[in-house]
């Protein structure tokens, strides 16, 4: 097929697509929210459709649905351009994209967040519609402190602090934006956020209390080392670590 991007793909096409075994159909969850001062704030919802597509090519026979592309983003709030879902709104969605999509003969549906804010609402989700709907695989990769893990394993690897990576815009994700949207990053205005720890105790801190308890500018790591070839790295290991996360359970 030309495409799995079902956003591209008319309903015949898609109703082939499906009788000819794509029974699989992969979604990514990402967020428009401030990403400091110098990358864009659709960073996580980019990031989430490439990974997203990528999945469903190793997957095989598996369709990508359109992006979910904004979450729950409370925490980010303070800066300008964030825009926030209610974790009920965004378990609300999960829903009516599952119930809409088991409609028409998938029968795995699989979620990829990349989003920090949306792994425990989209669990949630999961989990009620996996009672709902028990002839069907619903899976979502929803450990936030591996996924943070596995992507911090990736910059060991090259040469990259943990403090230097970071969470939010960090070297990590400027890389990541740098190889797949170079013309949105600001080079110019790249500077340090927090540095310190990044622990579950200062996870749960910054979303109780926002961003700010932590860094003024929004950025949690150093961008000053951040390259395309980095960039590539990471998407490529991050699809490889959660492709094998997913086969696992199919």
């Amino acid at each position: 097929m030309r495409t799995l991007r079902m956003e591209e793909m008319n309903w015949v096409d898609i109703k082939n697509a499906i009788n000819d075994g794509f029974k699989t159909v992969v979604i990514g969850a990402g967020s428009t929210e401030q990403h400091g001062p110098y990358l864009p704030t659709q960073t996580d919802a980019l990031t989430a459709d490439v990974m997203a597509n990528l999945i469903a090519q190793r997957l095989k026979y598996a369709l990508q649905a359109r992006t979910i592309s904004v979450g729950c983003s409370d925490h980010h709030l303070p800066f300008p351009g964030t825009i926030s879902l209610k974790h009920s709104t965004l378990k609300a969605i999960i829903s009516d994209y599952i119930e809409s999509l088991q409609r028409h003969g998938f029968e795995t549906i699989v979620i990829i967040p990349t989003h920090g804010g949306n792994f425990n609402p989209i669990r949630e989700a999961v989990e009620q519609a996996q009672e709902k709907y028990p002839n069907i695989r619903i899976l979502a990769f929803t450990d936030l402190m591996r996924y943070k893990d596995a992507q911090d394993k990736i910059a060991y690897g090259l040469n990259i602090t943990l403090a230097e990576a970071g969470a939010h815009a960090g070297e990590v994700e400027t890389s990541q934006v740098l190889f797949l949207a170079e013309h949105l990053v600001k080079r110019e205005r790249f500077q340090p956020g927090y540095l310190g720890k990044l622990e579950e105790e200062e996870i749960e801190m910054l979303f109780k209390k926002g961003m700010p308890s932590l860094t003024e500018i929004g950025v949690i790591g150093d961008p000053a080392k951040a390259t395309k070839e980095h960039g590539k790295i990471y998407i490529e290991k991050m699809v490889d670590f959660l492709t094998v996360e997913i086969k696992k359970k199919i």
